[in-house]
């Protein structure tokens, strides 16, 4: 069993792949799986930031390369796995976390926008994953953690089709996680709520922050480190008895039912 509380050297010797780590939660995602003893492949679509997170990983003593991938293109995504393998042996662990949303309705969805978005935050979860098994299959951590989100249980107006492609990530990964068990290769989903990425930090006010501080239960919206704690937790042995599973990571936001009842039940509560 692992020594949680000595975590230096836990993924010593392996090798991880994140999608969509040149910035936010897969960039943090990355970072802590390096300095864990983790190689890790950094991808995306820019090269500047991607180049960016490797040097900080590498100054910080761990071992990282990047290579630039566009996740709607199957031959980017086979080269990705092809980079893990000659640059580091092999690939342990996968972290689907590329993905993009719009702020549209379902009648509002023209079909380039809904191509772009299942292509991204769909087809390239399963393809990244049908390249990486091979090499999976012969990794004795083999893991795979899709990252999805909190509106794939319970969602807001103008998020189609994204909440129904994070509800259908939740569904490969039970499949990712019945189909590859025989081979010891062990999937879940991390679904995160508010999370306090780039985005979130320029547009929310204080005074919207602040509201969103109290209808969670433990006080505060997300950070991207509370994401990637918990991915580092599931592809640990820790969890060598987890899979098929999608990780609610939202501070308890989706415990609650009806926000003015809990507001209200809370101030009663406050001294």
């Amino acid at each position: 069993m692992n020594d949680w509380n000595n975590t230096d050297h836990l993924f010593e010797g392996t090798t991880a792949i994140v999608t969509g780590s040149t910035r936010g939660i897969g960039a943090v995602i990355a970072r802590q799986l390096a300095s864990v003893g983790s190689s890790v492949v950094i991808s995306g679509r820019t090269v500047e930031e991607g180049e960016q997170v490797v040097d900080g990983i590498n100054e910080a003593g761990g071992d990282a390369v990047f290579t630039q991938t566009d996740v709607r293109d199957p031959d980017d995504l086979q080269q990705l796995t092809e980079t893990a393998i000659s640059e580091f042996g092999g690939i342990d662990i996968l972290v689907n976390n590329a993905a993009f949303e719009t702020d549209t309705n379902p009648d509002e969805v023209d079909l380039d926008t809904w191509n772009a978005i299942l292509e991204t935050d769909f087809r390239a979860y399963w393809l990244t994953a049908k390249y990486a098994y091979p090499s999976l299959v012969k990794s004795d951590h083999g893991s795979i953690v899709n990252i999805g989100s909190n509106h794939a249980i319970a969602t807001q107006p103008k998020k189609f089709p994204y909440n129904a492609l994070k509800a259908g990530v939740d569904g490969m990964t039970r499949s990712m996680a019945v189909a590859w068990g025989v081979d010891d290769i062990r999937v879940n989903s991390v679904n995160p709520g508010w999370t306090m990425v780039e985005r979130i930090a320029e547009e929310l006010t204080d005074e919207q922050l602040a509201y969103l501080d109290r209808i969670h239960p433990l006080g505060r919206i997300g950070t991207p480190e509370d994401v990637a704690d918990a991915v580092l937790f599931l592809v640990s042995d820790l969890a060598g008895f987890i899979t098929g599973q999608c990780l609610v990571v939202d501070g308890g936001r989706a415990a609650v039912l009806q926000d003015d009842l809990y507001l209200g039940d809370h101030n009663l509560r406050e001294p």
